[in-house]
């Protein structure tokens, strides 16, 4: 038998998640049966969505029940195997949840290879951030050299590849983000060609001022005014990519819809939502690539990593809704 502590969802939250929204408990597993293996978990990824998962509404993903493990993709080490495709040993990647131990049936589960990456560049540039930037960007916003793009949330996990992988295709880029530190990075480390601070306030002008001739795409990873921001700054044929609205996942209630939608029809343009899981199927394709331009240099994997065990959940996940983080967040054990 093995013990391993765990995040259960106690209630759902209203607002931002409290030391309430959360049970720490310490739960016996029992037996492996065929078919089912082991995993230490060393990494466990923090993600925005983390939040809509917390509500009982529906959604591309079921929320999580109240009194289960919280849903968290993690890279750990099967230490005991039943299960013919993993051996004692390998390095593994899958939904396991914030827990120190998980059985795994295999199903959904991929193996990593650490001399080529960290575990934390597996669950950012490499994982699902990484994937998002990547179908966003070229299947959904159908980048072209030449374009003007404008990313919000730059510094974070999805942002930060997502403008990089713009340079690469031979893009402008205009990150946004906040505070003078960040816009630093995405302009002195990862190339952005320029960036804009909403803390200085005024955002709308700021677009305007360093693009303008306008925005060919727009990917919006935090919605609200920002959101309004870009679409007040358009070119003719614009793409709006609705990645995610971190703005208002902490709201009460549903924030209002953007005010200048009307940008759309002036300027011929689009706003497709998109989710990365449609895109599974695919997801070697961008995995190598991803990795070569990782190679290359010509993109760069940020992440911010904390250290600690499975009861800092709570509090590390916040970090993304106070802007603390940089880049990828992950939670080390």
């Amino acid at each position: 038998m093995t013990k391993t502590l765990q995040v259960l969802l106690a209630e759902r939250p209203t607002g931002l998640p409290t030391a309430d929204t959360w049970s720490v408990v310490t739960t016996e597993l029992p037996p492996l049966t065929a078919g089912q293996m082991l995993v230490k978990i060393s990494f466990i990824s923090l993600d925005p969505a983390m939040r809509g998962w917390l509500n009982d509404v529906r959604s591309y993903l079921p929320p999580v029940g109240i009194g289960e493990v919280m849903r968290a993709l993690d890279i750990g080490t099967v230490v005991e195997s039943r299960h013919p495709d993993f051996a004692v040993g390998d390095t593994v990647s899958g939904t396991f949840g914030v827990t120190e131990y998980a059985i795994s049936d295999g199903r959904g589960v991929q193996r990593v290879d650490l001399n080529a990456a960290s575990g934390p560049t597996w669950l950012g540039a490499l994982g699902m951030p990484g994937m998002t930037a990547y179908f966003g960007l070229l299947e959904v916003g159908k980048l072209q050299p030449g374009d003007t793009v404008l990313v919000s949330a730059a510094a974070g996990a999805v942002g930060s590849v997502a403008g990089q992988i713009a340079k690469a295709k031979g893009a402008t880029v205009i990150g946004i983000a906040g505070g003078a530190e960040k816009c630093r990075m995405l302009t002195e480390e990862l190339g952005f060609d320029a960036a804009i601070d909403y803390r200085a306030g005024n955002v709308l002008r700021q677009v305007r001022e360093v693009a303008p001739d306008g925005i060919d795409i727009y990917f919006d990873n935090v919605g609200g005014e920002i959101l309004d921001a870009a679409l007040a700054n358009l070119r003719r044929g614009a793409r709006v990519v609705l990645c995610g609205a971190i703005s208002a996942y902490n709201e009460q209630k549903p924030p209002p819809g953007p005010s200048r939608y009307m940008s759309l029809l002036v300027f011929r343009a689009s706003m497709i939502g998109f989710v990365v899981f449609d895109y599974a199927d695919r997801y070697p394709e961008a995995g190598a690539q991803l990795a070569r331009w990782l190679a290359e240099g010509r993109i760069k994997s940020r992440e911010h990593v904390v250290e600690g065990g499975v009861a800092q959940f709570g509090d590390t996940l916040n970090m993304l809704f106070t802007g603390a983080n940089t880049g990828k967040l992950v939670l080390a054990l």
